[in-house]
Parts: C-alpha cells; structure tokens; sequence
C-alpha cells in the first residue's frame, strides 16, 4: 500500500512539474527550439527551391502565431537568423519567399544578414 502511495505521490509531482514548465513558456514567450522545430519541414525548400510543403507551411503559420508581441518577433527574428547562418546553402530568395508561398504574413524575415533589433 505505501509503495502505490509513493507511486501516486511521484505522478502527482510529475504532472504539477509539467503544468509549472507549460506556464513558464507562456510567461516567457517564444523559443529558438520552437521556432527550430517549426521551420524544420521547410530546410529542403530553403536549400533547394521548389514549393514549400504542408508540413513547412503548417509550422511556418504556428510560428506567426507564436510570435505575436515585439519582444517575441525580434527572439523569433534572432532564432532564424541562427537558423538560417547553419544553412550556407540557403536560397535567400526562397527565405524571402516563403511567408507568402504559405499564405502567411510573417512579421519576421528569414535572413542571415538581417537586424532583429530594428
């Protein structure tokens, strides 16, 4: 009986835990693993050409919708940046290209060279 009451205690712990980390996200906006995670599926149409695919397009939307206030444009902003200077075979007109390939208006460029701050 103590062991399922240890059990039950540690999944108690566990998801209060979780719900902690998920309010911590909101709390502090945007991050470079989500906004990584969010333009994986577009990596072969930056690099290449072509047309975006519906994975590329489903999280380049989820990230214009995650990056919403100033502060989280301009993280969204840097994080691509990063993103897009591990690429140096990164078609910029592709970069630039996207957001509208995907019906989206994305409030933050694609580009190596760009500066978030402004």
């Amino acid at each position: 009986m103590k062991a399922v009451a240890v059990v039950l205690a540690l999944v108690v712990l566990a998801a209060v835990q979780l719900a902690m980390a998920a309010r911590l996200d909101e709390q502090w906006g945007i991050t470079c693993g989500q906004v990584d995670a969010n333009v994986a599926p577009c990596v072969s149409y930056l690099t290449q050409g072509g047309e975006p695919g519906a994975a590329c397009c489903s999280g380049v939307k989820t990230l214009s919708g995650l990056a919403k206030s100033t502060d989280e444009r301009r993280t969204a902003c840097n994080c691509l940046k990063a993103a897009a200077n591990r690429y140096p075979n990164l078609k910029d007109d592709a970069a630039q290209a996207l957001p509208s390939k995907c019906g989206v208006a994305l409030n933050v460029p694609i580009s190596r060279t760009i500066n978030c701050d402004t």
